[in-house]
């Protein structure tokens, strides 16, 4: 029986299937398919974050989203300092998320009439 998958999966995924005695299909990416498939693999693995129930089933998907994360800045050629800085830059100009802060809404303030 024959599952579809068409995703991106870790290095040892296929040897894992064949230990099982189970045969696959792979195929090596371009650069820029990889890349597109990374960024699917990020909303993936922030999907599961999101659905986690436990403290662990957290901690390990945050660790399949690092790996994306980092797999992505490789393939993208950024570097971790690069991306670190930015994130400072970012934090300084607009805070972090300590406060645990939820924007309900915005009343916005009419415009001026111009006559």
């Amino acid at each position: 029986m024959r599952i579809e998958y068409d995703k991106l999966v870790r290095d040892g995924v296929p040897g894992a299937i064949e230990a099982d005695g189970h045969s696959c299909r792979i195929e090596v990416l371009s650069r820029e398919a990889y890349i597109i498939e990374l960024k699917r693999k990020l909303v993936e693995e922030a999907r599961e974050a999101l659905e986690s129930s436990t403290e662990d089933d957290l901690l390990l998907e945050l660790a399949d989203l690092t790996e994306v994360i980092v797999s992505l800045l490789n393939a993208s050629g950024v570097s971790h300092e690069d991306l670190e800085a930015l994130r400072l830059q970012c934090r300084a100009k607009r805070g972090g998320f300590e406060q645990r802060l939820l924007l309900r809404y915005v009343d916005r303030a009419e415009p001026p009439i111009s006559r």
